[in-house]
């Protein structure tokens, strides 16, 4: 510690400080005159029960550590020296003098000699510090800081007055500590020589304290619990603190109420940590023997691996009174991180900085302060700090809750390295103050990147390590507005959030002492509508070949990701989902493939489910959050196709979607909308869309058609496209010989309004069922993604009954209002339909509830199989949609997408 002059003058020498910064000061501080110890109160009133929390050790108890003192020779001339001399081990040394308040203008050096190899190490520069830090006390000597030198047995010292009046002051020496690095807390005393625990001659008697002195007993046993848990702390037992030296008994804040945490740094101290406690007893038994204070100056200490040491005696869970930052001792408590930070070069470990930050978070939690929060102190002495700041004494001045020492006294300690990493002590200490939480979103909610997106309200599930005893109310705070409360007890809450875009959530918990803890926010969003963009059908992706990822199946449980955004027509920003066209082929093994947005987390719903040798597609509609999508494969090896034929951008520059149907437009078997015949090999059929079944004539961009291929004469896929456009690589159907599959197809319209089929290999049956189109009309419905979420599933009762929908059954789902999706103003929605399980081969139709059922189907399977399809079905007006199954049973799964909205 160093006065202001001395803080910012420029010498040549190295520039040190010390983390101790002063304490009691005298009355003008704590309200006492030349006392030297109270005499009453004892350690076991302070409650020193810190045993159930406390750090591993390996004993509990005293170590005796020694002290040698060595005078110095006085040369005249304001000069004196103790020349190099043969020393008994120790490890941490400092020079003091006879009278506190002299002082030493010049150099204090001195260097130590290295007990394991004989090499003198440099001259160091010794520091004094201010007088009286702990009181006018009877007995207190003028010092420098200590430093710790690890294992020296030999000391040379040089002092130089530098004043025109060569004068020093009188009982200079230089003081050894050996802290016994070795010894185990509570062994037998090795009965050294030279003990620290002679009390020695510098102890005056007990003298009574004024009314207004510190108190000597605990406001109140235990003391107050705290917001924040209470970190592992090695107590004075453990580290093996000589209570002996502490005769006086411990002393407590005046109005027993800690406002703030001050943040220091120690003297030089080069150190391993497995000799950190060896540090604290130093330290410990220099402030007692050679400054004559009470104790240990500091509340707690730190090491650079970030163990927590209990400081001065008193009781870890009590408002202590320390000797640390003179002047505002008396309403703080303090952390001093073991080394020496005093250059920007040497900032304090990310352990140490966490720690502190832990032990600031209790103290301060205990009464209701926040970390990041600011504390209004009264000053307890007329000074300046180290930023030229001044205070006089009984007015008040507003600090941060967790501040450094050179805010409070005239000191570059913490250190230019520590100072500017109080913002993280801060964090840390908010972080573990409650530890509150925010653990997760659900109720319609689903990851997207960093945070979350849901279309309407949300489930908020939060934690606190705090008891929900001390708790009186949790609050959900949306964009900082207060929209449930709950009891200290609750642990989660149903908010809506309204409004498309990005919203802040934030747990807010109230204490009893009124005091109050937020949480991180979480970010959720509530996506826009969006218009869709129809393209022509274009391969993104072929694991077969390499396209787009590399060329090699996809594994069980491994994963393909596919760059979507930002080639092929598509922009690179602006994209709220695409509409793509999924196949699996050569599959190893029955297994189900996800598609799900990258940056999320993959729910359970499924798109793709095949058998070992079978070629599946599927029409998938998967939002995009960075511009990827994801294939996620459940068990053995297979191939994957995907084309794309559309994307629905968050703006109004695409089209619109009307509902239609379902409503059969095309049959070659019976001639419907085309000749009646079926599609031989290489041959091409042209169906009229616009202007018929209800389709404007004009203004449309794109159809949803649910295709069906039926009674196939060999393996082939079927490819539907704009008409008088070039056919691209990209298929829409795949099947074998005999085989009945559908899949929808949404494919933009040809400039003489119509859309082609073409078919590969073999001939084959074709359907064509409109459920709907996009066009250019603003009167139309937006798009708005939702999930992939599993709504319903017959299997396990999720969404209707448990029970497989039998010949001829019908079961309804509501959908508008759940899972989401808004109660009211949806006119369809986008549902992954797989039928799982039947007992007989059949189809399945989904359609508005309420309405008629058409000839159009969804699902054609046989007995056996399972095969997934995308539906865009109308909503009923009772909010529902209905799943008719022809023959035999059959278990039926949904999982939701998206809904179209006006």
């Amino acid at each position: 510690m160093k006065s202001g002059r001395r803080a910012r003058r420029t010498t040549s020498r190295r520039v040190r400080r010390t983390a101790l910064g002063a304490a009691l000061a005298a009355a003008a501080v704590l309200g006492f005159q030349n006392v030297a110890g109270a005499g009453v109160g004892t350690q076991a009133a302070a409650g020193n029960a810190t045993t159930a929390q406390n750090a591993a050790s390996k004993g509990e108890g005293p170590v005796r550590s020694e002290v040698q003192k060595l005078p110095l020779t006085d040369r005249g001339h304001g000069e004196a020296t103790l020349t190099k001399t043969t020393t008994e081990p120790f490890d941490l040394m400092g020079v003091s003098w006879t009278d506190p308040a002299a002082k030493i203008k010049g150099t204090i050096q001195a260097r130590a000699r290295s007990a394991a190899d004989g090499t003198w190490g440099e001259w160091r520069d010794l520091e004094p510090y201010p007088a009286f830090l702990d009181g006018r006390r009877a007995g207190a000597r003028g010092s420098t800081e200590p430093i710790w030198v690890d294992g020296a047995d030999g000391v040379e010292v040089r002092v130089s007055d530098g004043t025109a009046g060569n004068e020093l002051p009188d009982g200079l020496r230089v003081d050894l500590v050996d802290p016994k690095k070795d010894a185990v807390p509570g062994a037998p005393d090795s009965g050294t020589k030279d003990s620290a625990t002679a009390a020695g001659s510098f102890r005056a008697a007990p003298a009574a304290f004024a009314a207004d002195d510190p108190p000597t007993t605990p406001p109140s046993v235990p003391g107050p619990p705290s917001s924040a848990p209470r970190p592992t702390i090695v107590t004075r037992a453990q580290w093996g603190a000589d209570e002996s030296l502490n005769n006086e008994g411990p002393i407590y804040l005046p109005a027993g109420r800690i406002k703030a945490a001050f943040v220091h740094h120690t003297p030089d101290v080069t150190y391993d940590c497995a000799d950190s406690d060896a540090v604290v007893r130093s330290l410990h038994v220099y402030h007692v023997k050679t400054n004559g204070w009470r104790d240990l100056g500091y509340n707690f200490l730190v090491d650079k691996c970030g163990k927590i040491f209990e400081g001065r005696q008193g009781g870890v869970d009590q408002p202590v009174l320390g000797a640390h930052t003179y002047g505002w001792n008396s309403e703080s408590t303090s952390v001093a991180i073991l080394g020496d930070h005093t250059t920007s070069s040497s900032p304090a470990s990310s352990a140490a900085l966490s720690s502190a930050g832990k032990v600031i978070a209790y103290k301060l939690g205990q009464y209701g302060v926040n970390p990041a929060g600011k504390a209004t102190l009264t000053a307890g002495a007329t000074q300046s700090n180290y930023f030229r700041q001044s205070f006089t004494q009984g007015q008040t001045y507003e600090f941060d809750a967790v501040s450094g020492h050179r805010n409070g006294f005239n000191t570059v300690c913490p250190g230019d390295g520590l100072y500017p990493q109080l913002s993280t002590v801060r964090s840390n200490a908010t972080a573990a103050n409650a530890k509150l939480r925010i653990d997760s979103l659900s109720g319609g909610a689903t990851r997207a990147g960093t945070g979350y997106e849901t279309p309407g309200p949300v489930t908020v599930n939060w934690s606190t390590s705090t008891s929900s005893a001390l708790i009186s109310t949790f609050e959900v705070l949306v964009d900082g507005v207060s929209t449930a409360t709950t009891s200290g007890s609750v642990r989660s809450a149903s908010v809506g959030v309204s409004g498309y875009g990005a919203h802040q959530i934030v747990v807010r918990s109230t204490y009893g002492t009124g005091s109050t803890t937020l949480s991180s926010p979480v970010t959720v969003t509530v996506p826009g509508p969006k218009t869709f963009q129809p393209v022509t059908p274009t391969r993104l992706m072929d694991t077969r070949v390499g396209l787009g990822v590399p060329k090699a199946k996809i594994g069980p449980g491994q994963e393909a990701v596919l760059q979507v955004t930002g080639a092929n027509g598509i922009p690179a920003t602006g994209v709220g989902a695409v509409v793509l066209n999924v196949t699996a082929t050569n599959p190893t093994e029955g297994s189900f493939v996800s598609v799900y947005p990258n940056g999320t987390d993959r729910t359970s719903a499924s798109n793709l489910n095949f058998m070992a040798g079978t070629t599946i597609p599927n029409l998938v509609t998967v939002p995009v959050v960075d511009g990827k999508v994801r294939f996620y494969n459940k068990n053995g090896s297979v191939d994957l196709i995907a084309d794309i034929t559309g994307y629905y951008v968050k703006d109004a520059s695409g089209s619109t979607h009307s509902n239609l149907g379902p409503l059969r437009m095309m049959d070659t078997r019976t001639g419907l909308g085309v000749p009646q015949a079926k599609v031989g090999p290489g041959a091409v059929v042209d169906l009229q869309v616009t202007g018929t079944q209800g389709v404007p004539a004009t203004g449309v961009t794109a159809v949803v058609l649910n295709v069906t291929a039926t009674a196939p004469t060999a393996g082939s896929f079927v490819s539907v496209y704009p008409s008088g456009t070039t056919r691209t690589s990209a298929s829409n159907l795949n099947f074998l010989a005999g085989q009945t599959i559908p899949n929808l197809v949404i494919v933009p319209v040809g400039a003489d309004g119509k859309v082609s089929f073409y078919n590969k290999s073999g001939s084959v049956d074709l359907i064509a069922d409109i459920t709907g189109y996009f066009s250019t009309d603003p009167a139309g419905a937006s798009h708005v993604n939702l999930g992939p979420l599993r709504m319903m599933d017959t299997r396990y009762g999720l969404g209707v009954p448990k029970a497989k929908v039998g010949p001829g059954g019908v079961v309804s789902l509501q959908v508008a209002g759940a899972q989401g999706v808004p109660a009211t103003g949806v006119t369809a929605v986008v549902l992954n339909v797989t039928a799982t399980a039947p007992t007989a081969g059949s189809f399945v139709s989904v359609y508005p509830s309420g309405t008629t059922r058409t000839s159009a189907s969804n699902l054609n399977f046989l007995a056996g199989q399972t095969i997934p399809n995308l539906v865009i079905v109308p909503v009923g007006a009772d909010g529902k949609v209905s799943f008719y199954n022809k023959s035999g049973s059959v278990d039926l799964i949904a999982d939701i997408t998206g809904y179209f909205v006006k």
